[in-house]
């Protein structure tokens, strides 16, 4: 039988990229042939979770077909976030935590979906089914995954198996998750280097909302004004991915981590979804989405709903 690879979503992020790396240990552990590899750039959050634990980045994979017939994903499912030519390969397995859509299989498969904030979370969970015993490393970077996504505990999508798993997880990293998890945070949110199309391609998804195609990218910041500032850049840029990929709208949505709101860039015939949405008003393109900070929880499925109406 053929290596198996492990994956995420398109632009990856942190539990993408660490929860690929923890499940390929549980599945060498447990005497299978896989490797984690990835399907973009790693960005500066998860580099530095990788320095801390002493991890290298997975491999770099543009397409999957010519060196596997059987795939595993993780951290996402729909099909356009996934690897180009999925559909040349067998999807074995995914564990994953985000909504079910653009996605089907011509054979059974195991299939892992929790509503909880992390795949990580989930993956702990699986070690213990399988009983085998996380490394410290491998702790550390699902520690990592958790706190990337439930924003250090304080997003709307963390569950209290989250902050449970992300307790464990440090007692086994030994580290302590608050002032380990802020030093990450801030790392990520460190876009002082970054190009304008890394901006917008460090974590874009795109969604299939009723007829709508639309893409969502978000950021972290300390300050989104250091991201704002470069506002008709920005626009510039994501108008010709509109253009590019005939979308109905993108939105650029910058997080500010210390005060838990978000500030939406929305572009595209179909902005005013945004307006709707939020009960906001639109004013340069911009608007403010008060206590906003999950993509998954308060924006993907309030913006499905909508465009499910139209």
């Amino acid at each position: 039988m053929s290596k198996v690879l492990i994956f995420g979503h398109k632009n990856p992020d942190t539990d993408t990229i660490c929860s690929a790396i923890a499940y390929a240990d549980l599945k060498t552990q447990l005497g299978e042939e896989v490797e984690a590899v990835r399907l973009g750039a790693v960005g500066g959050e998860t580099q530095f979770a990788l320095d801390k634990f002493g991890f290298a980045a997975p491999r770099l994979v543009e397409t999957v077909a010519g060196e596997a017939k059987g795939v595993i994903l993780v951290d996402h499912n729909e099909r356009q976030q996934s690897v180009s030519d999925i559909d040349q390969v067998t999807v074995l397995e995914v564990v994953d935590h985000h909504r079910i859509a653009n996605f089907e299989t011509s054979a059974p498969l195991y299939y892992r979906a929790e509503p909880v904030g992390c795949t990580a979370t989930i993956l702990l969970k699986l070690y213990k089914e399988n009983g085998k015993s996380v490394p410290a490393n491998v702790a550390g970077l699902m520690l990592s995954a958790i706190i990337s996504d439930s924003l250090l505990f304080k997003s709307p999508t963390c569950t209290a198996q989250d902050v449970a798993a992300a307790k464990e997880l440090a007692a086994i990293a030994g580290v302590d998750a608050d002032s380990y998890g802020l030093d990450m945070l801030k790392a990520g949110a460190d876009l002082s280097d970054k190009t304008i199309a890394q901006l917008i391609s460090l974590d874009a998804k795109e969604f299939s909302m009723g007829q709508a195609k639309v893409e969502i990218a978000q950021v972290n910041a300390v300050d989104v004004n250091d991201v704002l500032s470069k506002q008709a850049e920005l626009e510039d840029a994501l108008t010709g991915i509109i253009n590019e990929k005939g979308l109905d709208l993108f939105l650029f949505v910058v997080t500010d981590i210390l005060n838990n709101d978000s500030v939406g860039l929305a572009l595209g015939k179909a902005a005013d979804a945004v307006e709707e949405a939020y009960s906001v008003k639109i004013e340069n393109n911009r608007a403010l989405l008060k206590g906003v900070v999950s993509r998954k929880s308060q924006i993907v499925p309030v913006l499905t709903d909508i465009f499910n109406k139209r």
